[in-house]
């Protein structure tokens, strides 16, 4: 497929000819978007965005020095954090509702925009408004919530309940939109699309369907074989037995030793669970194949483990339409309500933050964005603490009572200098899940209507594994899409591994930041375009005439580490492990992040605000 015949300076910043098209946005509205005047609606290259991670890097990599600038910019603060995700906001509030509303506070962060992770994406398409997300998803299992961070989303004013009215669960069933898989050409000779009998496929029409799928006849006997096996493969076993076993080997090993499975259907089945984990099942063990219901685990005898609160199985379906993004503008409103017009979640889908308020000498609260912080230490007797920080190329210096470190974990040891070695060496026990989370507004989306598809899987991907229709949330003025001929935003998902290399989990992280750092934008668009291509174009699809726009939010330091029954001690879990030495309180500096609680999720976030909140309201 032969990229998209339009100019670099519109595609790199994530525009098909959207004037030429007939978009309502004008050139100066254009220029205003590049400049980072309204940061959601800027497309191209996100998350980790040109501009801010240099300086990070400089600190981290390069072992960059700045000098402690002697004057002091702006009055003392009672807190000062370093951080605008959602643990960076959650620490504000939390502070502000505990000392009361005069207290003075200041967000840093080295973003062009707050939430971290929690990512509002923006397209106009043809003067129709999308929004979609670009990081941070949903908002998982709230019942299983602590008090704390219960407490914490109904302070923010969100309240999870009217989901089950604004997510429609019937959508894609009563459009008969199944999951499919796409076999691209690049790795199965030819392109084409079948059901994914691993999602939702008719198990009287199974067979039929693995008979279309472009493998062996050996692969289609070996897959029927497994899907239809109740075979116990460790039969003779005791259950404490099988399940040691099964946490001692990878998943795919377990279908290659003891299953038999073909090679071609244990590298279909490997990658599934890399949107979920950040690895493909080589490095997950086959216990956790078990727990996930993979093909071959379900006759063995073993007790299936709950992952919900008793008496309640949550739906997936917590999900604002710019996902978290809607719960860091809710936290916002409720720190600097000026910036954020309305009073409601529903009215905050569509309200347009004035970034232009975040920052003013009048606001008790304030956040100043693209400022990257580079030292951190007590100062005055170790009355306060005083943050050093990179913005525009200048550093400055600010002042706080406390100061709570909620950005990314790992660059603590290189901006704290009164770390120990003991305390920096559990931190870096955890690394980052990188990550790629794509947005592509397409004008209609008839194609996959067409196909009979809302989402497909792709095995042997070259990077991205996955993509599909967005949740089809409708609240607050905003309504997902209804007809196939109107615009919409179609989410993709890319994460870079390196599997069957025989890598640990955390290896595989660090060399796949390396490889999406070398990649540029150009590569991920290539990509994007032709496995949309590849997949659609049996519906009708035209990447020319159908593609509005793109942006792609790279974080190569993506969710929190959590640990990996194949690689760490079975005990380390969210309530033991190194991370809580790593989040140690050092006097008036206290860590808070989803690192810190080795926890990838909002509550994760949240309960390590309010640990770090209490560690320095009871420092005097």
């Amino acid at each position: 497929m032969s990229k998209l015949n339009i100019s670099r300076r519109d595609f790199l910043n994530g525009f098909a000819l959207s004037v030429a098209a007939g978009s309502s946005l004008s050139p100066l509205e254009l220029l205003a978007l590049e400049s980072g005047k309204y940061p959601p609606a800027i497309t191209g290259l996100r998350g980790s965005h040109p501009g801010s991670f240099e300086v990070a890097h400089a600190l981290s990599w390069g072992d960059a020095k700045w000098s402690r600038p002697d004057t002091q910019t702006d009055d003392i603060y009672d807190l000062v954090v370093v951080g605008g995700g959602l643990s960076g906001l959650a620490a504000a509030l939390m502070y502000r509702q505990r000392v009361g509303a005069d207290a003075r506070i200041l967000i840093l962060d080295n973003h062009d925009d707050f939430g971290g992770h929690a990512k509002r994406n923006e397209f106009d398409v043809d003067g129709k408004l999308l929004i979609g997300y670009g990081g941070s998803q949903s908002i998982d299992s709230p019942a299983t919530f602590s008090p704390a961070a219960s407490q914490m989303l109904k302070d923010a004013g969100v309240d999870t309940e009217p989901f089950y009215e604004y997510f429609d669960r019937s959508y894609f069933r009563h459009r008969n939109l199944g999951r499919g898989i796409y076999f691209s050409k690049q790795s199965y000779g030819a392109d084409s699309v079948h059901k994914d009998v691993l999602r939702g496929a008719d198990a009287a029409t199974l067979n039929k369907t693995i008979d279309e799928y472009p493998i062996s006849a050996e692969a289609k006997a070996s897959f029927k074989g497994i899907l239809a096996s109740e075979k116990d493969y460790f039969d003779g076993l005791s259950r404490e037995e099988k399940t040691a076993k099964l946490k001692g080997m990878s998943y795919t090993d377990f279908l290659r030793k003891h299953v038999g499975a073909h090679e071609e259907v244990v590298l279909i089945l490997r990658d599934l669970i890399k949107g979920y984990w950040g690895v493909g099942y080589d490095a997950l063990s086959a216990m956790e194949g078990f727990r996930l219901g993979m093909p071959g685990t379900g006759h063995m005898g073993l007790k299936e483990e709950s992952h919900g609160p008793a008496g309640r199985d949550e739906p997936y379906i917590f999900h604002f339409p710019d996902g978290n993004a809607g719960v860091a503008r809710s936290m916002v409103r409720k720190l600097i309500p000026a910036a954020v017009p309305g009073t409601t979640m529903e009215d905050l889908v569509l309200s347009r933050i004035d970034y232009g308020m975040l920052d003013l000498p009048a606001n008790k609260t304030r956040i100043r964005l693209e400022s990257t912080a580079v030292d951190v230490r007590h100062a005055d007797g170790d009355k306060f603490v005083d943050v050093s920080y990179v913005s525009e190329g200048n550093v400055a210096r600010v002042r706080g009572r406390h100061a709570i470190l909620a950005c990314y974990n790992n660059i603590i040891p290189h901006l704290c200098p009164e770390i120990s070695t003991a305390q920096a060496e559990a931190i870096n026990v955890g690394v980052k899940i990188p990550l790629v989370y794509i947005s592509v507004a397409v004008r209609n989306w008839k194609a996959f209507e067409n196909l009979g598809y809302q989402s497909f899987y792709i095995p042997q991907p070259k990077l991205m594994h996955s993509f599909g229709m967005d949740f089809p949330v409708s609240m607050g003025g905003y309504d997902f899409t209804r007809k196939s001929s109107e615009p919409t935003i179609i989410h993709g998902t890319y994460v870079p591994t390196v599997p069957d290399q025989g890598l640990t989990e955390r290896e595989q992280h660090v060399q796949g930041r390396r490889d999406l750092y070398a990649m540029t934008f150009d590569d991920l668009e290539r990509d994007i375009v032709g496995a949309m291509s590849g997949a659609l174009e049996g519906g009708g699809f035209d990447a020319e005439r159908d593609i509005a726009g793109l942006t792609v939010n790279r974080w190569p330091h993506g969710y929190a580490y959590e640990y990996n029954e194949l690689f760490d001690p079975h005990d380390w879990n969210p309530e033991n492990g190194p991370h809580l030495r790593g989040a140690a309180q050092i006097g008036r500096i206290s860590i808070a992040n989803s690192d810190a609680a080795a926890f990838a999720f909002v509550n994760g976030a949240f309960d390590a605000a309010h640990r770090a909140v209490n560690e320095q309201l009871a420092t005097s």
